[in-house]
């Protein structure tokens, strides 16, 4: 496989909504799965579902405590991909918007 593919597969893995919140959870640091499905407002298996798709993906580290699993961003520059991509839609919203007051 070539580097291309896994760009792709980063950027797929973070192309999705319920992913995005948790990793916006995650920018402070480690959490219990326990703190995160209900911070996001999603269901405890379908959050698990995507903790385990971004672990997998190499996006997030996961650690066992007793019963409690932690999860947290394995490379901080991540965040710096979701603020780019934050950075582009309000720039793009920004100038619909203008373009819409122009017309």
């Amino acid at each position: 496989m070539n580097i291309t593919h896994y760009q792709a597969e980063v950027l797929k893995t973070l192309g999705q909504s319920t992913r995005l919140k948790i990793i916006d959870f995650l920018r402070l640091g480690e959490r219990c799965v326990c703190e995160i499905f209900p911070a996001i407002g999603e269901e405890q298996s379908n959050t698990s579902r995507h903790l385990n798709m971004m672990v997998s993906s190499g996006i997030l580290f996961r650690r066992k405590e007793g019963v409690k699993i932690f999860y947290a961003l394995k490379h901080p520059e991540i965040m710096e991909i979701v603020d780019l991509a934050t950075l582009i839609m309000t720039r793009e919203i920004t100038g619909r918007h203008s373009l819409l007051q122009a017309a």
